[in-house]
């Protein structure tokens, strides 16, 4: 399945669990790095605005459909995908990493959050070793010099996996300077998956995740932070379909 976002050319390319377990295991067996997004309406709203978030998201090495309306678009196009949420992907990746002796890293929230964070994981997944923890300061810069700093605390710990917890567009930046800087690293957006663990934010209840209603919970209970956001997506979907039936019909230039 593939977007066409401000003359750029966007596409899910990891369109199952199976494909993505297989894909992050032969590079973490083989200590090669990665930068993997979580794609949803809210990235291609960012993306058509933002030519720096375009650059980020072509830097990807794998991108997965982290939302329903990704995934109900890919169905309309004939190309389907599954649905991988970012917060779902941590714990099979953190198994992943333990299988195979590899230290991960959590970037992102705050230091108490990322604490017990850290917890959880080494609880729920046998053999996980976190070695480094680190909360970036407000109004952090992932291109900016001072970034350095925080690259060179994740190589010092010898972490070969990072899940990056900044929210986009500044995880999927922090992905594409790691995989420059530190190349033999993966780097896992994972949107507000480690709050969760932590529980400093609360998911949705599984039954409005079944009923593909996560969105609607999450804007009733945050409407100030949320309803602009999910509006501007609406406003997309239109066109998004009428391309996605365009894909299934016909064979669309670049």
């Amino acid at each position: 399945m593939e977007f066409r976002v401000g003359g750029q050319r966007v596409a899910i390319s990891v369109p199952n669990w199976a494909a993505l377990q297989a894909r992050v295991t032969e590079r973490l067996a083989q200590r090669q790095g990665f930068a993997l997004a979580t794609m949803n309406l809210d990235h291609l709203v960012k993306l058509r605005r933002s030519a720096t978030f375009r650059a980020a998201y072509a830097a990807q090495d794998f991108v997965v459909a982290d939302g329903n309306p990704i995934v109900w678009l890919s169905r309309l196009a004939g190309r389907p995908v599954e649905l991988i949420p970012g917060s779902d992907a941590i714990l099979p990746l953190a198994r992943i990493a333990a299988k195979q002796g590899i230290g991960v890293a959590l970037v992102g929230s705050t230091p108490a959050a990322l604490s017990r964070a850290r917890s959880y994981l080494e609880r729920e997944v046998r053999d996980l070793t976190v070695v480094a923890l680190v909360s970036p300061p407000m109004g952090f810069d992932p291109e900016a010099p001072e970034a350095r700093a925080v690259f060179d605390e994740i190589a010092e710990s010898g972490a070969g996996l990072c899940f990056v917890a900044l929210g986009a567009p500044k995880q999927e930046i922090f992905g594409a300077v790691g995989r420059k800087l530190l190349p033999h690293v993966g780097f896992a957006g994972i949107g507000a998956g480690l709050d969760f663990f932590a529980g400093a934010q609360q998911r949705a209840p599984e039954w409005t995740r079944k009923l593909a209603m996560e969105w609607l919970w999450r804007a009733v209970n945050n409407p100030r932070r949320l309803g602009l956001r999910y509006l501007r997506c609406l406003l997309i979907l239109p066109a998004q379909s009428v391309r996605a039936l365009l894909l299934r019909f016909f064979t669309l230039r670049p």
